[in-house]
């Protein structure tokens, strides 16, 4: 465990995590509570991982999540742990055809959304009788997703199970009867006293049209990176077209982009070609990345289970962050926020444009499957388009497409460079990601 910390360059864990890996050697069915951006992810993982044997050649645990996000946040984590246990992922919107040759050397954790394992399952792609441990992270999201047949078809096809894992960062639903679950601990740390990590504050428009309000909110934040949350999908494009006009650069994540659009966001976001994520609720669960330090509710949550993990995108783990309300001439906070901790945050008469981000992304349309990583994207940027090392930033490799984040002022060059060139022998589009 010591080793999978230090690769996560994390020194100490917190209370929650100690007494989930404590009980785990106790107890083999826990239910955990705990919440949003308080590190469950590894408290479960590195019990789960301490108990799977490398030397057996079959599926030894399922992860079950109820979104891709969340299927691609665990795999990145145990990644970054370097754990060497082979691992699978399976959700819609993945390369099927992908997920079949995964199976040719049966990965030992596999990791998938409910109704993309049924499908395999019932193909007959996967076997789950030797699936000794079970893990449903944010359960009752799966289950108010509409995932509950899903699952109970999942559960009759493990019949070696050894320990059952609920996680949740809410009480709103019960554990439902078809969980074999009878003899478990449950672990509760949402009712934990914490100092809150939260600094709330509202700003309010004069009229109706708060777009105005939003964007001049928005260029007083320095650049720091935000994530503005509204309701709808059309209105995440209408924002959009807001900072379009006023020449913002920001990235958009809802349920209508493919999954290709929806990871390079997230990409832009991460390595710093954006500092804005405009999303409807759809981000306000799985996504953990690092240093967002402003949660901005344009539009108001619904219901108080939106509000929470829509905050837990900022604050996470042992850091803190700035919560804003948006509120029109006719808005009122909602009832779940305590009001008295909600300060008005007071815009500056002046403001200015924020400077461009340092990096711009470039989209490549190879990767993995076509046998290309890091270090062939890092030598065809430097050596066919003339960067040095320093003028890169965060690379990823996906299965058939790639991206990098490029010094902004060398981008252009970079894309005329690398017109109709080759890696690995294999002609590629390189092109600025849109």
């Amino acid at each position: 465990m010591q080793k999978y910390l230090s690769n996560l360059g994390i020194k100490t864990l917190n209370p929650m995590q100690v007494e989930v890996i404590e009980k785990s050697k106790l107890k083999g069915n826990i239910l955990l509570l705990s919440p949003t951006g308080s590190g469950k992810t590894l408290a479960f993982l590195l019990p789960l991982l301490s108990k799977i044997n490398p030397k057996i050649k079959q599926i030894q645990a399922l992860i079950i999540a109820p979104s891709r996000e969340l299927v691609q946040q665990i795999e990145s984590v145990i990644k970054q742990m370097k754990s060497n246990l082979r691992t699978a992922c399976f959700y819609g919107g993945h390369d099927y055809n992908s997920e079949l040759n995964t199976l040719c050397d049966l990965p030992l954790i596999l990791i998938g959304t409910p109704g993309r394992l049924v499908d395999h399952l019932r193909k007959g792609n996967l076997n789950f009788s030797t699936i000794n441990f079970l893990i449903c992270d944010e359960f009752d999201k799966s289950l108010e997703y509409g995932f509950e047949k899903d699952i109970n078809f999942l559960l009759s096809e493990m019949n070696n199970l050894n320990s059952v894992v609920l996680t949740s960062a809410t009480q709103a639903i019960e554990v439902p009867r078809f969980i074999s679950f009878k003899d478990y601990l449950k672990i509760d740390y949402l009712h934990t006293h914490q100092p809150s990590k939260f600094n709330l504050h509202f700003v309010r428009a004069s009229d109706s049209d708060k777009a105005e309000i939003l964007m001049h909110l928005l260029c007083q934040l320095k650049n720091e990176p935000a994530i503005v949350f509204c309701n709808h999908r059309d209105a995440v494009e209408r924002v959009g077209d807001v900072l379009n006009g006023m020449e913002i650069v920001y990235a958009k994540y809802h349920g209508g982009l493919k999954q290709d659009e929806r990871e390079k966001s997230l990409f832009k976001l991460k390595s710093g070609s954006v500092n804005i994520l405009l999303s409807t609720d759809l981000g306000s669960r799985g996504l953990d990345i690092d240093g967002i330090k402003h949660v901005i509710h344009y539009q108001l949550p619904l219901v108080e289970d939106a509000y929470i993990h829509r905050n837990g995108r900022t604050a996470r783990i042992d850091k803190s962050g700035d919560i804003y309300f948006v509120l029109s001439k006719q808005e009122y906070l909602p009832d779940f926020v305590d009001a008295s901790t909600v300060k008005e945050f007071i815009l500056n008469d002046d403001f200015y444009i924020p400077q461009l981000p340092k990096y711009q992304t470039v989209f490549i349309n190879a990767g993995k499957k076509n046998k290309i990583n890091k270090v062939d994207l890092v030598g065809t940027f430097c050596q066919k388009g003339g960067l040095n090392k320093s003028e890169l930033g965060l690379i990823e490799v996906k299965d058939y497409f790639s991206m990098v984040a490029v010094d902004r002022s060398k981008i252009t060059q970079l894309v005329k460079k690398l017109k109709n060139t080759q890696i690995k022998k294999k002609k590629v589009f390189v092109a600025i990601a849109r």
